[in-house]
C-alpha cells in the first residue's frame, strides 16, 4: 500500500494575479505577478514547506492556467494526482488590490462556474482521505453541487478521525446568504474535530461572534479544538473537555510585522497548524508557531510563494520570545 499523506486538503484552487504596484487601484496597476492561489491549495503548499507529504483534491480548467497550477503544485512538492481537469470551464483567476496595512480587496473571477465546484463524490479516493494524518476541507466546497455532496461524503468517510479540520473560510460572494451558508456549515460540523475561522466566520457557523461563546458553541457541535482568530487581539484556541465545555483556553497575541499583503496569512496559519498538530505540540506552542507563520506571509507580497520554512518560523518565533523575556 502507498504511504498515507500526512496532509490532504480539499477545496479551492486558482491563479492569483497580484499587482506589482502597491497602494493603487486595479485601474491604475500596470503589471501583475502570477501565483498559485486558493485556500486549500495554499494550505497544502504551506504544510509541504515543513517537509510533509501533502496533496490537494481540487479541479482546474483544461487550459494554460490549469497547466500552470499543476506545474506550481509539483514545484512546491504537493502531489497533484487528485487535481483533475474540467472541460469547457476556465481556470479561475483572482485579482487583489494592496493597500497596506489592512485593506486588500479581492475580485474573484469564477464564472460561469469554478472547476473546483465540479468535484463528484464517485471520484473521491476515500481510502486516501480516511488514512491521511490531517484532512483539511474548506467550506467553499459546500456552496454548490456536486462539490457539496462530495465534501460531505469525504468528511463522512473520514468519520471524525483526528485530525479532521473544517476551514470556516466564509466568502459572501459564494453564497446566497449567511443563513444559507450556516445551514451547510451545520451539516459539516458533526464530522470534524477542528474548526478554524475568524469571528465573522464563527458567526456564520454558529450564529455567535463573541470568541469564547463561539468556541463553546463549536464544542457543543462536537468540535474538539476551536480556533477563533481575533485580528489585533490575537488568536483564541479552545480545547473541549470530557464534559463538552472548554478544558483549556489559550489566547496568543499577534506577531508585529510590517504588513505588505495580509491575504495569505490565514493559509500560512493553516499549514503551520497542521504541522503543530501532527507534531503533537501543546496548544499554546501550536498557536504561537501558526501566528508567526502567518505574520511572515503577511510581510510578503504573494501567498503560495511566500510560505515560510521551518527555520524561518522558528527564527522569528525565538526572536519574539527573547524580546518578551527582556521586556519583563
Amino acid at each position: 500500500m502507498p504511504e498515507p499523506f500526512e496532509v490532504l486538503t480539499m477545496g479551492r484552487i486558482g491563479v492569483d494575479l497580484y499587482p506589482q504596484q502597491v497602494g493603487v487601484g486595479l485601474d491604475e496597476v500596470e503589471s501583475f505577478g502570477k501565483y498559485l492561489g486558493g485556500s486549500a491549495s495554499n494550505v497544502a503548499v504551506a504544510a509541504a514547506r515543513y517537509g510533509h507529504r501533502t496533496a490537494v483534491i481540487t479541479r482546474t480548467g483544461e487550459d494554460p492556467f490549469g497547466r500552470f497550477l499543476h506545474q506550481a503544485l509539483q514545484g512546491y512538492g504537493v502531489d497533484d494526482r487528485f487535481v483533475t481537469g474540467v472541460k469547457d470551464l476556465p481556470t479561475p483567476v483572482t485579482f487583489c488590490e494592496i493597500f497596506p496595512p489592512d485593506d486588500f480587496p479581492l475580485y474573484f473571477y469564477r464564472l460561469p462556474k469554478a472547476p473546483d465546484l465540479e468535484i463528484y463524490r464517485e471520484e473521491l479516493d476515500t481510502g486516501a482521505i480516511r488514512e491521511a494524518g490531517v484532512f483539511w476541507a474548506t467550506v467553499t466546497g459546500l456552496s454548490e453541487e456536486p462539490s457539496r455532496t462530495a465534501t460531505l461524503a469525504a468528511l463522512e468517510a473520514r468519520g471524525r478521525r483526528d485530525i479532521t479540520v473544517l476551514d470556516l473560510d466564509y466568502r459572501p460572494m459564494f453564497w446566497p446568504s449567511r443563513e444559507a451558508a450556516r445551514e451547510q456549515y451545520q451539516q459539516a460540523l458533526p464530522y470534524v474535530s477542528v474548526a478554524v475561522g475568524n469571528q465573522d466566520e464563527c458567526d456564520t457557523a454558529v450564529g455567535i461572534r463573541d470568541p469564547h461563546e463561539a468556541a463553546q458553541a463549536l464544542h457543543a457541535a462536537g468540535i474538539e479544538l476551536a480556533v477563533v482568530k481575533q485580528g489585533p487581539k490575537g488568536v483564541l484556541a479552545s480545547v473541549r473537555g470530557a464534559d463538552g465545555r472548554p478544558d483549556t483556553e489559550v489566547t496568543v497575541p499577534p506577531v508585529p510585522v510590517e504588513v505588505v499583503n495580509g491575504l495569505g496569512a490565514g493559509d500560512a496559519f493553516g499549514g503551520a497548524l497542521c504541522h503543530g498538530l501532527l507534531a503533537g505540540w501543546d496548544t499554546e506552542r501550536i498557536m504561537r508557531f501558526a501566528n508567526t507563520a502567518g505574520a511572515i506571509v503577511a510581510s510578503r507580497l504573494a501567498c503560495a510563494d511566500a510560505m515560510p520554512t521551518l527555520d524561518e518560523v522558528e527564527q522569528l518565533l525565538n526572536t519574539g520570545l527573547e524580546e518578551a523575556v527582556r521586556a519583563r
